[in-house]
C-alpha cells in the first residue's frame, strides 16, 4: 500500500505545480501592469481630441454657421462623450503581488484531500489488500485468519466472503462457509450460481439428503436457470445414492451440458460409466445408453482450420427443430482434440421436458467450436451445420457435420 500512495503523490505533483506556478509569476505580471498603466497616455490623447473639436464649434460659431442654441447641444454631447471615455480609463489600485498567497496552501491541501477521500470511496484498496493477503500468506491457517480480518475491516466488499467461502468448504467448516455464501448472497443478489452452490454445500452437509431447504433452493435456482449444471450434478448423485441410475444418468449428462469445468465433467462422465455399469449396459461414445430415438452424427474438422485452437477448446454439438422455434433438441459436449468423433444425440442430451428429439422427425444439427465456452456465438468462433436429419434408429450411417466456417 506504501506504494500505492507515493504514486499518487507522484501523480498529485504536477496538480500542486500547476497551482503554485500563478503565485511564483505574480511579480512579473504585477511589474508590466504597472508598467503598462504608468506609460498610458490614452487619457491624453482623449482631451486633445476634445478640444480640437471644441475649438472647431467655436470657429463655427464665431463665423455665423450655427447659432448659439446648436453651439450648446453641440458642446454638450462633446461634454458627455468626454466623459464617458474617460471614465472606461479610471483603474483600481494595483493589488500587493504577495496577495492570496495563503489560498494557494489552502486549495492545494483541499485537493490532496479531495483526492485521498475520493479513492477511499471509490477507489479498491479494498481489492489490494485482499491480494496483498493471498501474495503474503503461506499457509491455509495464516490465509483464513488474514481474510477473516479483511472481512471484519470490510464487510460490504463481495471479494472478499467469496474468497473466504470455498476455503471455508475446503476446510471442512460447513457452517462457516454457509455464512460467508449467505453474506455473499445478500451482496451480490440471488444468482443461480450462488443458489447452487448453497444448495450443494447444505446437501453433502446433510448426508447427501435433499432436505426441505435443499429442495427449495434447488426449485428456485432452476426457476431462474434451467440449466445450471452444478443442481444437475448434485441430483445425479442423490439418484445415484437411491439406485436410480438411469435418473442419476439424466442429471449428469444435463450437468455436463452446461458445465465449463473439463475435470468437473470427467469425474461427472466417470460417474455415468460406473451407472452404467451398475445397470449392466455397454457404454457408447458419450458413456451412456441410447435412449429413444436419436441421430447418430459424426463431426470433423475441416483442414484449413486445423491449429486455429486449443485442443480443450469446447465443441457443442446442438440438434433444433426445423423451425427454430423451440430451445435446442439435444446438446452435447465434446473438446477439439476429440475430433474427428462419432456420438449419438437423443433424450438423454434434452435440455428440458418440454423440448426432445423424441418429438421431432428431423433436426437441424449445429456444432460450435467456441473459444469462451458461453452459450452465444462469438466473432472466432468456428461452426458447421446439417440441415434435415432423420431422427430415429441410431444404428447404420453418421449424418457428416463438417466444421468448416469460422463466425466473424
Amino acid at each position: 500500500m506504501i506504494e500505492l500512495w507515493l504514486a499518487f503523490a507522484l501523480l498529485l505533483l504536477p496538480a500542486l505545480w500547476l497551482l503554485v506556478a500563478p503565485l511564483r509569476r505574480s511579480r512579473l505580471v504585477h511589474d508590466a501592469q504597472a508598467s503598462f498603466e504608468a506609460n498610458d497616455r490614452a487619457g491624453e490623447q482623449n482631451v486633445a481630441i476634445y478640444r480640437r473639436r471644441l475649438a472647431s464649434l467655436e470657429a463655427a460659431l464665431e463665423r455665423g454657421d450655427i447659432d448659439r442654441a446648436q453651439f450648446d447641444e453641440d458642446r454638450l454631447e462633446l461634454d458627455r462623450s468626454l466623459l464617458e471615455d474617460t471614465e472606461n480609463l479610471a483603474r483600481k489600485p494595483l493589488h500587493s503581488p504577495t496577495a492570496g498567497r495563503f489560498a494557494v496552501p489552502v486549495v492545494a491541501l483541499a485537493l490532496v484531500l479531495s483526492a485521498m477521500l475520493w479513492y477511499l470511496h471509490e477507489g479498491a484498496e479494498g481489492d489490494l489488500r485482499l491480494f496483498a493477503a493471498f501474495q503474503e500468506s503461506d499457509s491455509l491457517p495464516t490465509l483464513l485468519e488474514r481474510l477473516q480480518q479483511e472481512a471484519e475491516r470490510q464487510p460490504d466488499n463481495a471479494d472478499v466472503w467469496a474468497s473466504l467461502f470455498p476455503l471455508y468448504r475446503d476446510s471442512g467448516q460447513g457452517e462457516a462457509a454457509i455464512e460467508a455464501l449467505d453474506r455473499l448472497i445478500e451482496l451480490e443478489g440471488r444468482d443461480p450460481s450462488l443458489l447452487a452452490q448453497k444448495a450443494q454445500l447444505l446437501f453433502f452437509m446433510n448426508d447427501r439428503t435433499l432436505t426441505d431447504d435443499v429442495q427449495e433452493l434447488v426449485d428456485e435456482t432452476l426457476e431462474l436457470d434451467s440449466r445450471e449444471p452444478t443442481i444437475f450434478g448434485m441430483l445425479g448423485v442423490h439418484a445415484f445414492d437411491r439406485g436410480d441410475y438411469e435418473q442419476a444418468i439424466n442429471h449428469w449428462r444435463r450437468a455436463i451440458a452446461g458445465m465449463s469445468d473439463s475435470d468437473s465433467a470427467r469425474a461427472l462422465r466417470e460417474g455415468i460409466q460406473v451407472a452404467q455399469q451398475r445397470l449392466g449396459v455397454a457404454a457408447d461414445e458419450q458413456g451412456a445408453a441410447p435412449q429413444g430415438p436419436g441421430v447418430q452424427v459424426r463431426v470433423s474438422l475441416d483442414e484449413s482450420l486445423e491449429g486455429m485452437l486449443d485442443d480443450d477448446t469446447r465443441v457443442f454439438v446442438i440438434a433444433r427443430d426445423m423451425e427454430g422455434e423451440k430451445p435446442p433438441l439435444a446438446v452435447a459436449r465434446v473438446t477439439l482434440g476429440e475430433l474427428p468423433t462419432t456420438l449419438v444425440l437423443d433424450d438423454r442430451h434434452a435440455m428440458s421436458e418440454a423440448a426432445s428429439l423424441s418429438q421431432a422427425s428431423e433436426v437441424r444439427l449445429l456444432v460450435r467450436v467456441t473459444k469462451s465456452g458461453g452459450a452465444t456465438p462469438e466473432p472466432g468462433d468456428m461452426y458447421g451445420d446439417l440441415e434435415g436429419v432423420p431422427v430415429g434408429d441410431v444404428e447404420g450411417d453418421p449424418a457428416e457435420v463438417v466444421i468448416d466456417r469460422v463466425i466473424e
